[in-house]
C-alpha cells in the first residue's frame, strides 16, 4: 500500500504570460505569485507530509516551484514527471488559441471529460488524465508515502473531486 499526497501548487503570477520568449506558451512556465508562494509554505507544514519519501511534479512552472518550496521545507528530493501536466485542449499537443481551449474546455465539462461526438472538439479525455497519473503512481508505489504537485483539473478528474484549491492536500491510496 502506498499513500499519495496529492497538492493543488499554489496560486499563480499571471503578470508575465504570453511575454518575452514564451508568446502563447507563456502560460506553463509562469511561477507561483506572493500569495502562492506563502500558500505552499503553509501547505509544506501539514504533519501528514513530514514522513513522505519523495515529492512528484508536473513540470509546469507553477507547479515546479510549489515542489521546491516543500522539496526545501521538508528537505526531501524532488523529481519531475512530464505526465503529470495539466489537461491539454489538444491531444497533439500543438498550440491553439485561447479562445479555441476555452471553448474545448467547454465541450470537456459538457461531455463530462469524455470524447465529444464533433470531431472538431480534439481535447484530452478525462480518461487519458487518469491513465497518465496512473503510469506516474506505479512508478513511484514502492515509496511508501510520497507527495505529489500537480493541478486542479488533473486532481479533480484522478480523485474525484471538485474545485480543488491552491495549496490543498487530498490524499489517495494505492493498494
Amino acid at each position: 500500500m502506498t499513500k499519495f499526497y496529492f497538492i493543488r501548487h499554489g496560486e499563480t503570477d499571471f503578470t508575465l504570460a504570453d511575454t518575452k520568449i514564451y508568446k502563447n506558451w507563456g502560460f506553463n512556465m509562469l511561477p507561483l505569485s506572493n500569495k502562492g508562494v506563502e500558500q505552499i509554505k503553509a501547505t509544506a507544514k501539514d504533519k501528514r507530509l513530514k514522513s513522505a519519501k519523495i515529492i512528484v511534479t508536473s513540470p509546469y512552472g507553477r507547479a515546479m516551484h510549489s515542489a521546491a518550496i516543500i522539496s526545501k521545507e521538508l528537505g526531501i528530493d524532488l523529481v519531475v514527471e512530464t505526465n503529470l501536466h495539466e489537461w491539454v485542449a489538444n491531444i497533439d499537443y500543438n498550440y491553439i488559441p485561447d479562445d479555441e481551449a476555452k471553448e474545448n474546455l467547454k465541450e470537456f465539462f459538457k461531455n463530462d471529460g469524455e470524447k465529444s461526438n464533433d470531431p472538431k472538439y480534439n481535447y484530452e479525455t478525462a480518461n487519458s488524465m487518469k491513465d497518465r497519473v496512473y503510469l506516474v503512481l506505479e512508478k513511484y508505489k514502492n515509496y511508501g508515502e510520497v507527495i505529489i504537485v500537480c493541478h486542479g483539473l488533473l486532481m479533480e478528474r484522478f480523485l474525484d473531486v471538485c474545485e480543488v484549491s491552491n495549496g490543498e492536500i487530498v490524499e489517495y491510496i494505492l493498494e
